[in-house]
């Protein structure tokens, strides 16, 4: 059923002016799959037996396609004082090319379902608010691990401890923007390789949900206009208007491409499913028990996988 899905929603040819007959299409059949698989092992919050397993899935996903991995572990400190053992995973393809493309996810899941109204206090599938990134992104990485695009290497960041930030309505709540995204603020101080830069960073979160709408948000606005511009004319190129809406948004949005863009001063795009100008700003589903294979839709993970690769294979490096 999923190969039909993909065949249906998606391209037969492939990306870019010049290789449209040289590139596999994006499979979002695959990309379900791995949604699919990192949920079967639990949710994947720091220090528990989920976790681990999930991560060392992961590495030896990315390892089986060919990447140079570098895997951060490290110890930081929860809004609650509890430390967590942490761990930033990065593949990165085609090391010896100087122009590189950043492509990040988040890869753990809350620690509490705290917008639930029935058991906030135990933890979430996470099949949109983390694996859905990383899904989109591992089944990219199985097409440029085949196709080099020309001049370009691609560093996949895999980012830990984005989503152990304090609960709402408590007195944790107050912490600020410090108690979220701890592996981004980890690596965009010490990243994998020292004085690492790339010509821009894209960041998927809540990528899968069938009523998915990306608008530009503002922090990648300000810092990404233009790559912002690309991304969305790319998707509008391939008919996925109504994923990637024209409008942007009115307020800044707290996630991992903060700090790569204020920290490591590498332009980052968030692609994040979220209403703009609403409250509540994210969807009914958001940090709820709801956010369960049941949300992943197949066909928007086939108008984000698919519009990634049409940009990263236009652009003009080494050519």
């Amino acid at each position: 059923m999923f190969a039909l899905a993909v065949l249906l929603f998606g391209p037969t040819t492939g990306y870019g002016k010049d290789n449209a007959s040289k590139i596999s299409p994006f499979n979002a059949a695959a990309a379900y799959q791995f949604i699919e698989k990192q949920v079967s092992f639990g949710p994947r919050v720091p220090n528990t037996p989920a976790h681990r397993l999930c991560g060392t899935y992961l590495e030896e996903q990315l390892t089986a396609l060919g990447a140079r991995m570098h895997v951060q572990r490290f110890q930081a400190l929860a809004f609650d004082g509890q430390k967590l053992a942490l761990q930033n995973i990065i593949a990165s393809f085609y090391p010896d090319c100087k122009q590189r493309i950043l492509l990040a996810a988040h890869w753990d899941t809350r620690p509490f379902a705290d917008k639930d109204q029935a058991n906030p206090t135990q933890p979430l599938d996470g099949a949109n608010d983390g694996a859905s990134g990383v899904g989109v992104l591992l089944a990219i990485a199985q097409v440029i691990s085949q196709y080099p695009p020309a001049g370009i290497g691609i560093d996949l960041v895999f980012f830990d401890g984005e989503d152990y930030g304090p609960p709402q309505g408590t007195a944790y709540a107050a912490e600020g923007a410090a108690s979220w995204c701890l592996g981004a603020q980890h690596w965009a101080q010490h990243p994998h390789i020292p004085n690492y830069k790339a010509a821009y960073g894209i960041l998927l979160d809540l990528v899968g949900a069938w009523d998915a709408t990306f608008y530009r948000e503002r922090s990648s606005m300000y810092y990404a206009a233009g790559v912002v511009q690309k991304i969305w004319a790319a998707a509008q190129q391939l008919g996925h208007g109504r994923y990637f809406m024209p409008q942007n948004s009115q307020g800044y949005l707290l996630d991992d491409h903060v700090f790569v863009n204020q920290v490591a001063h590498i332009p980052m795009v968030n692609i994040v499913d979220h209403w703009p100008g609403r409250h509540p700003l994210f969807k009914a589903y958001h940090h709820t028990h709801q956010d369960n294979m049941q949300l992943i839709d197949l066909p928007t993970l086939q108008a984000v996988g698919e519009t990634l690769l049409h940009v990263i294979y236009a652009e003009p490096f080494g050519q």
